[in-house]
């Protein structure tokens, strides 16, 4: 009896340690990168359960990084098809049962041909930009200082997403406007204007995503992130911040050219009345967002694609299919940003009429103005 008692404390004590040392055993990954030497063999395979194809290839590659530098690997690809002479990232696992070694194609290596655009880009709007397209690029990498600096780390510390991205957006607006285009009254116009339009917006977008009930978990990554960050993240206030980020391209571009055109107007024709230059600038307005808004949808059809190719493919009746949450959501992210975009024109105008056209009427030429503003109503009749 005392040995049996004696065996089973043991028992007790040893099976939890040696079952937590067994769960400490983990695959050793390995990230290099490689460059393909041979591709032995090519062929078209089908993929298990399916009825699609897929290339496999026999790549014989070196690894040109890493602790295996200099090493040449034989093994089978069947992720991106690669040829002689590309390089790839290559990874390497060492199970930890096993202790056998895998290696596979981790991503085709794509930052060469990234950095070229990257410079191309730049080279273009230095040239045809001049000293304007230089602040224009200040702007931009202040902009995504304050989201990558500020706006991501704010909502992975447990900050609102709403709030901040309200903050942050309204930074952005600041900060890229007034770098941009200097510290005039024209560009407090349109930052005023984006202001108020972003605000208005959130609202709206606020009040879309609880009628539709969406819960931000429209793709795969947003999963990931939830399990990453053991569901520490608010997904609808990030689906209402992301909504407000992708609004500010073409809300910065419909205000900044309202404000302008206010300012433009008032200059030619200094006579002109408030309500006439608002009237003649919204006329300009109109035309900026029939170009604007039909960018924008088709902008975000352009993104969900493969979305939409794969609803076309489906048996589910259309109204069901527009009601998945994949789908609501790019229909209610478009809608909010063209509504904003929309509401951005009146706004800024109106902000713009009243900061940069003095209120004191010149009576001098009051026949030519009474012409003009004729003729201006004349034009909207008829269009």
């Amino acid at each position: 009896m005392p040995f049996i008692f004696s065996l089973l404390l043991l028992l007790s004590f040893s099976t939890p340690q040696q079952a937590h040392a067994a769960t400490l055993l983990q695959d050793v990954t390995t990230i290099s990168k490689a460059k393909v030497l041979e591709i032995k063999s090519q062929t078209l395979e089908a993929v298990p359960g399916t009825d699609t194809t897929t290339t496999v290839q026999t790549l014989v590659a070196e690894v040109i990084d890493g602790p295996d530098k200099g090493s040449v690997v034989t093994f089978d690809n069947d992720f991106v098809v690669l040829k002689a002479g590309d390089l790839f990232y290559l990874s390497k696992v060492v199970s930890a049962e096993s202790g056998q070694t895998i290696y596979s194609v981790n991503d085709a290596y794509r930052l060469n041909a990234i950095l070229f655009f990257v410079i191309l880009f730049v080279l273009l709007v230095v040239i045809f930009g001049g000293w304007q397209g230089i602040r224009g690029l200040v702007s931009l990498i202040g902009s995504l200082a304050l989201i990558l600096y500020v706006l991501l780390p704010g909502i992975l510390h447990g900050i609102s997403p709403i709030f901040l991205s309200i903050v942050v957006a309204s930074l952005i607006i600041v900060v890229g406007s007034y770098i941009t285009h200097g510290f005039t009254k024209t560009t407090t116009s349109a930052v005023l204007g984006m202001i108020i339009t972003v605000a208005l917006s959130g609202l709206l977008a606020y009040y879309a995503i609880g009628a539709t009930h969406l819960t931000g978990f429209e793709s795969e990554e947003s999963v990931f992130l939830n399990l990453d960050t053991s569901g520490s993240i608010n997904f609808v206030g990030l689906l209402l911040g992301g909504m407000l980020i992708g609004l500010l391209g073409v809300l910065y571009d419909a205000a900044i050219g309202q404000a302008v055109a206010v300012d433009e107007l008032h200059r030619v024709a200094p006579h002109l009345s408030r309500l006439t230059i608002y009237k003649r600038a919204i006329r300009i307005g109109k035309e900026h967002i029939g170009a604007l808004v039909n960018t924008l949808a088709i902008a975000y059809v352009g993104v969900s694609l493969p979305l939409l190719l794969l609803f076309s493919t489906s048996s589910y009746p259309i109204l069901q299919l527009i009601n998945r949450e994949n789908f609501a959501t790019e229909i209610i992210r478009t809608m909010i940003g063209s509504i904003g975009l929309v509401l951005a024109v009146p706004i800024t105008t109106l902000i713009a009429v009243l900061l940069l056209v003095r209120s004191q009427k010149d009576r001098t030429n009051e026949a030519g103005l009474k012409s003009e503003e004729e003729a201006l109503e004349h034009f909207e009749h008829h269009h």
